[in-house]
């Protein structure tokens, strides 16, 4: 790898050239120009701010325009070589270089973004959106580019997804530590969203107990999408990083791979992934489905999980409150109930001839697989009444919070927000109150943001 320095800026800054390896490193002519040609063209910008994301891993900031605005200069080019691809690096961090030198696990995660954009680009382009017209073809898209990333594991089910907030306190951080910490000794692997705080902490815990249980294979995956990289950049321990599409697809990769979920504090994007699961665990499809689901926080977070299971009961009913557990103060006790869990899940798959790296058999609905775009008239248009069957109500709810996390973190969104003003979600009366209740609690528990003082990017109205 070649270094050179840039002159003095206020960040330092250096240009890079390095050469991947693993999934890069062998492609053809003609498939290294394609993925040329796809991070030249309209990805470019994408690829640049995801790449500058990497770069920047573990910054405190959740603003998708800091990391922007401190390197200015930044760019990436992919070159073209017989032996594979080059990538460039143009006034890149010089935080992700150790004595010149790019830290390994920050040149893995990079070569991620250019194969995940690449994916996209050449493989989900305007030639294949025919195939994406239905259910089965969008899953078929998650299942390729899980693939294609070398994530899907045929050995025993041992994947724990774990959801919860990037701005979470610091009592609730090392919970999260104490429960992946308890799941790594039962020899368990994680995968969250990638990003700081509650997605952090039990990577973090599991891999001191993987140490001490000499597990040498380990997998910390960290699931992600183009509109969230950004804010929540991957932390420094995940080493399977997978780009998705959106943020549809991403919470279907969540619930395709993992093998039970564990759900700490958090914020409207926790709120979104509980909606999203729980939706598809009351069809009727998916009722006697076996998918362990725990929420779990240490006593002082005791008062969020009570608001949380209050709104669920009052607006999908007392069948949803059924399909989750909820503990508290407990890390040993967690483990071991998704342990157990995860042994059912083993069990229905053999029974089921059902893969144990990818849940074929979970029915996710055509609506929970369309991108929602959270525009005003999108955001005000959601149908938030009681009546309606609880996966339906669900789904236009877990939008509504979606809008949310658009308008806190995602550059889109923000924009909107700043030209439009905030959105306005309407809906029947008690559950427009219990929905202003859970929002102004993340609020006043700083779950919205990290750092600063948080606007609100809604209006609830009944």
């Amino acid at each position: 790898m070649k270094i050179t320095e840039t002159p003095a800026r206020t960040l330092p800054v250096q240009d890079a050239r390095i050469y991947p390896r693993g999934g890069l490193d062998v492609l053809s002519r003609a498939e290294v120009a394609r993925l040329r040609d796809a991070s030249g063209g309209g990805m470019h910008e994408l690829l640049r701010r995801c790449a500058l994301a990497v770069l920047t891993s573990g910054s405190a900031s959740d603003d998708p325009r800091a990391a922007r605005d401190l390197y200015p200069d930044f760019d990436i080019q992919v070159a073209q070589q017989d032996r594979g691809v080059r990538i460039d690096l143009v006034s890149a961090p010089a935080m992700a270089f150790v004595d010149g030198e790019i830290i390994r696990g920050v040149a893995e995660l990079l070569f991620a973004v250019v194969r995940d954009l690449a994916y996209m680009a050449i493989e989900m382009g305007p030639a294949y959106a025919a195939e994406l017209e239905s259910s089965e073809g969008i899953t078929n898209a998650v299942f390729g580019l899980l693939r294609n990333a070398r994530i899907l594991n045929p050995g025993d089910p041992n994947l724990v997804v774990c959801w919860g907030g990037h701005s979470i306190g610091r009592d609730e951080y090392l919970y999260t530590k104490q429960v992946g910490y308890e799941l790594g000794l039962r020899g368990l692997d994680i995968c969250t969203g990638c990003g700081p705080g509650a997605m952090k902490g039990p990577m973090k815990g599991a891999t001191i107990a993987h140490a001490k249980q000499r597990k040498h294979v380990t997998r910390y995956i960290g699931l992600t999408e183009p509109g969230i990289i950004a804010a929540e950049s991957p932390n420094p321990i995940v080493n399977h990083l997978v780009i998705m599409p959106d943020i549809e697809k991403r919470l279907e990769a969540f619930v395709r791979i993992g093998h039970g979920i564990i759900v700490f504090a958090g914020g409207v994007g926790t709120a979104e992934e509980i909606l999203y699961l729980l939706g598809i665990l009351l069809r009727e499809e998916n009722k006697d489905l076996p998918f362990p689901l725990i929420l779990t926080g240490p006593t002082v977070a005791a008062p969020y999980f009570e608001q949380i299971d209050r709104f669920i009961r009052l607006t999908l009913g007392d069948a949803a409150a059924a399909r989750y557990e909820i503990i508290i103060g407990d890390p040993v006790a967690v483990a071991r109930r998704m342990s157990a869990g995860i042994k059912r899940v083993r069990e229905h798959r053999l029974e089921q001839k059902d893969s144990f790296f990818f849940n074929w058999s979970i029915e996710i609905p055509w609506e929970y697989q369309q991108p929602f775009v959270p525009t005003h008239e999108a955001m005000a248009a959601l149908d938030l009444h009681h009546g309606r069957p609880p996966h339906a109500l669900a789904a236009d709810l877990r939008r509504a919070f979606s809008g949310i996390v658009a308008g806190n973190v995602k550059e889109d969104g923000m924009r909107r927000i700043e030209q439009f003003g905030p959105f306005e979600i309407h809906g029947d009366a008690d559950m427009m109150q219990a929905l202003d209740e859970l929002l102004r609690g993340f609020v006043e528990q700083r779950r919205m943001k990290i750092s600063g003082e948080y606007q609100p990017c809604y209006k609830v109205l009944a």
